[in-house]
């Protein structure tokens, strides 16, 4: 039997790197201290116990956080760079690993419909929020930036540190941006930015972008789309009409972030920023008195607030999505169907249990629902002895705190209440649904 972790594809790893060793092959033998093996495997199995203390996040009956293995390629790919280490801060430092970040990146700002842009990849998806405000302040310094109070809170950290003004705009009772709160905030003047979620980290919900589009025609702000956790659903094919005009019309906002390292199946960190208009790369100049001047052409590191970036994690990206190419009907695109699939077919599992109160069907992948109860706070208390009681028996759940109103009309009073929720995103969940609704059960009996 084959064991949880993969460990066969290794063999693979020794192959590519003796191809990759060919091309230094004119360079005399290295003078360098030898390695201990002894000491380097003691050391080794003290790291493999340390880490055994950690949930199973490869396994789906992780379906809490939004946390997915990567793919075999990109973890292979991620560590046979690793015997170069590029820096992809500069082409001096990562001459291979820049070129395979710009055609990776430009594959991705394809499958939002750009066949030009400026982009690159970074760090992960705060750093590329913060990014994509930067460049939004630029034109505008201090006007208010707006995203929902379902946005991801980062939103708000990073308008603080850009010293720009934040303000949060309600949601209706699906989780998206309220319209009439949105046009009413902008009429009172003073807006540079708005964000649009296209994939909220609580509950997936996306925000209606085709109206709120309609909106910039008449109010003149900057759209960002933070897509950071659904960006790529924009390649399923069994979307709600809601969510699939939303991303039918990407392609009009001015800037889009998108986490590789969520349903890209990279590991961390991944993020990418991509702006509709490549002008906005006047912002970005510097002087810089050293290091780069083995090419003419654009370094990454002149379209970035970050120096130093791994090329291993574009080497990883380009080498993903050279086996999993991003197009709709693709091996790829197929695995988020799954995904959605489940997440729909676990929605109506719980709708039919009288003993939970599931909130609106889900847009993507995450199902929220509570525990019926007289009172919010009792419900509460019981998501939370679930939630303990599902970790004991191998089903790991995430809590999540959110308005009641997401519950219909269950309890009254307003308020929040704490629900359950679970991320499935892993394809293999919709095979492990009988385990998952079993395990559930009997933690809730």
């Amino acid at each position: 039997m084959a064991g949880q972790l993969d460990s066969d594809s290794l063999l693979l790893l020794h192959d590519a790197l003796a191809r990759m060793e060919q091309g230094f092959d004119a360079l005399p033998p290295r003078d360098t201290a030898p390695s201990d093996p002894a000491s380097l495997r003691k050391v080794l199995l003290e790291v493999a116990e340390r880490m055994r203390d950690n949930y199973p996040y490869f396994h789906p009956q992780y379906a809490g956080q939004m946390l997915k293995p990567p793919h075999a390629v990109a973890r292979l790919a991620y560590a046979l760079a690793m015997w170069i280490n590029p820096n992809n801060h500069a082409l001096d430092g990562g001459r291979a690993s820049s070129a395979m970040e710009k055609e990776a990146v430009a594959e991705i700002a394809r499958m939002f419909g750009w066949a030009t842009h400026l982009g690159h990849l970074t760090s992960g998806g705060t750093m590329a929020n913060l990014e994509a405000l930067w460049i939004a302040g630029q034109p505008n310094p201090g006007a208010v930036v707006l995203a929902s109070t379902q946005a991801h809170y980062t939103h708000g950290r990073i308008s603080a540190v850009l010293k720009l003004p934040f303000e949060s705009v309600s949601v209706d009772d699906h989780g998206r941006m309220d319209l009439e709160a949105l046009e009413a905030r902008l009429k009172a003047g003073g807006v540079g930015t708005v964000v649009a979620t296209l994939g909220t980290t609580a509950v997936g919900s996306v925000d209606p972008l085709p109206e709120i589009l309609k909106l910039r025609e008449r109010h003149g702000f900057r759209l960002h789309a933070d897509c950071a956790y659904g960006g790529y659903y924009t390649l399923a094919d069994n979307l709600a009409p809601p969510a699939r005009a939303a991303y039918d019309c990407l392609n009009q906002v001015d800037s889009i972030v998108i986490d590789p390292h969520k349903h890209g199946l990279q590991p961390y960190g991944c993020g990418c920023v991509l702006f509709r208009d490549p002008a906005v790369g006047v912002h970005y100049r510097h002087d810089s008195p050293y290091t780069y001047f083995s090419s003419k052409e654009l370094h990454l590191g002149e379209i970035s607030l970050e120096c130093s970036r791994p090329g291993a994690a574009a080497v990883a990206l380009w080498a993903t999505q050279r086996l999993l190419p991003l197009v709709r009907g693709g091996e790829f695109a197929r695995t988020l169907h799954d995904c959605r699939a489940a997440a729909l077919e676990f929605h109506a599992h719980l709708k039919n249990d009288a003993r939970y109160i599931p909130a609106f069907a889900p847009e993507l992948d995450i199902v929220v629902w509570a525990v019926r109860a007289p009172t919010a706070a009792e419900s509460s208390a019981k998501a939370r002895a679930i939630f303990a009681r599902a970790e004991q028996a191998g089903l790991h759940l995430a809590l999540a705190e959110l308005p009641v109103e997401f519950f219909g009309a269950a309890w009254d009073g307003g308020g929040t209440v704490t629900a359950l929720r679970s991320v499935l995103m892993k394809p293999e969940h919709r095979g492990a649904l009988d385990d998952i609704r079993g395990l559930l059960s009997a933690s809730t009996a």
